[in-house]
């Protein structure tokens, strides 16, 4: 037998300690794949810090792209690209008027994500 199987094979905390109770806890409160692969993808979608920038943009007002885009000084196909990865995520929502298309945050729940983000960085 292998020196790695061996250790395998030896309990992590001694061999009267038990973990069963912890363990099916932990299982218990464990969200199923598919949620974890959608949280993943969410927190994702903060990894960009043009997406970032346009949300703190939001927090005062809703905008239309042309007015993000003049805030953040980019291109207004730049900003596009980046509200439609904000509204596949449900982080934007979007209104018409006439032509032109306002964009303000979805909930209240972006910005406690934000800020409770803020909030561990700044400790």
């Amino acid at each position: 037998m292998s020196e790695n199987m061996k250790q395998d094979l030896i309990p992590c905390c001694g061999e009267e300690a038990t973990h069963e109770e912890l363990l099916s806890a932990v299982n218990a409160g464990m969200p199923d794949e598919e949620m974890l692969y959608d949280l993943a993808e969410l927190y994702k979608v903060f990894g960009d810090s043009t997406r970032i920038k346009i949300l703190y943009a939001l927090f005062e007002s809703e905008l239309c792209v042309c007015d993000i885009a003049r805030v953040l000084s980019m291109t207004q196909s730049a900003i596009s690209h980046q509200l439609r990865v904000l509204k596949q995520a449900k982080l934007v929502k979007f209104r018409r008027e006439g032509k032109t298309i306002f964009y303000s945050l979805s909930d209240d729940h972006v910005r406690t994500i934000i800020g409770m983000g803020m909030d561990h960085l700044c400790e």
